[in-house]
């Protein structure tokens, strides 16, 4: 019996290895490779011209040292400080829907659909929406409010920004919630709402806890769209001003590669979004497995 079992684990071994080695393959083409030649070409003085010369650690000096890098490395840090609000307010909203609201089939296609729109449709769209004479302020104006520059005043640009990102992707996050709560034990809700507990009572000791495990996938999963799925809307709701307002690392690089002809130094700046990156969903799952172990 062992031995059959035996054969059979290494039959099974040998089939997960050939559905695996494709995804496997292109892992390593399209990522590592192009990871470590980036990683290589961080440290020369490489230009759109061809040529390339050894630098050493120059480009992570200069990036040490560059304010726009660090105003960028700020803006992001403002950006992660809002991943709670963008994983909480779409688990209420799935909630809210959950409970049987009348509409509810309209309401989670309205909040899909921006998620099947292009950064580049989203960004066009509130362009008309956002700008001084757009129809946000046209709106206000009705209420006896000042116009505001909303993309072209360095103290709302970047809120601005966020509010867009966070309307084009929560629908996404809505969904994945609403899937999570068919696994909530109705019977537990039911039996706590008999003894007495109040709609938030059970939302907080039942339903979140149930959801912890959604929670931290949807978190991980917006934390690195934040970090590497905003150029889009950078690029074209402010260009990333006014200022270095709204300059992200991604749009950082894009500049000194395409604009300023610097793919060496802008090689460095990627490895360093790369680490941070890294570090931060490394941070979040060490947090996701202790709390597993709880």
């Amino acid at each position: 019996m062992s031995d059959a079992t035996n054969i059979g684990s290494k039959a099974e071994k040998r089939i997960a290895v050939l559905f695996l080695a494709p995804a496997l393959l292109l892992l390593i083409i399209f990522r590592l490779i192009p990871l470590g030649w980036g990683f290589g070409m961080s440290f020369t003085d490489a230009n759109n011209a061809g040529t390339a010369r050894w630098v050493g650690a120059d480009n992570y000096l200069r990036a040490v040292n560059d304010p726009t890098f660090q105003d960028s490395v700020a803006n992001t840090v403002i950006l992660l400080a809002t991943m709670p609000m963008m994983v909480m307010l779409p688990m209420l909203l799935a909630i809210l829907i959950h409970q049987g609201v009348p509409g509810g089939k309209f309401f989670r296609a309205v909040y899909f659909l921006p998620a099947v729109l292009s950064s580049v449709i989203v960004g066009a769209i509130f362009n008309v929406v956002l700008r001084y004479d757009g129809s946000l302020n046209e709106f206000l104006a009705v209420f006896g409010f000042d116009a505001v520059d909303w993309l072209g005043s360095s103290s709302t640009a970047l809120g601005a920004l966020i509010a867009v990102q966070l309307w084009s992707t929560f629908g996404m996050s809505v969904l994945i919630f609403m899937a999570g709560l068919t696994t909530v034990p109705e019977d537990i809700i039911e039996a706590a709402r008999i003894d007495g507990a109040r709609f938030w009572q059970r939302l907080w000791f039942i339903v979140i806890p149930s959801l912890r495990p959604i929670i931290e996938f949807v978190a991980v999963v917006t934390t690195v769209g934040l970090l590497t799925n905003m150029f889009g809307l950078v690029y074209v709701l402010t260009g990333g001003g006014p200022g270095t307002a709204t300059t992200l690392p991604e749009f950082l690089i894009w500049l000194e590669q395409g604009k300023l002809n610097r793919p060496g130094y802008a090689a460095a700046l990627s490895m360093f979004l790369f680490v941070m990156m890294a570090g931060v969903a490394y941070a979040q799952i060490r947090i996701m497995k202790r709390n597993a172990e709880v």
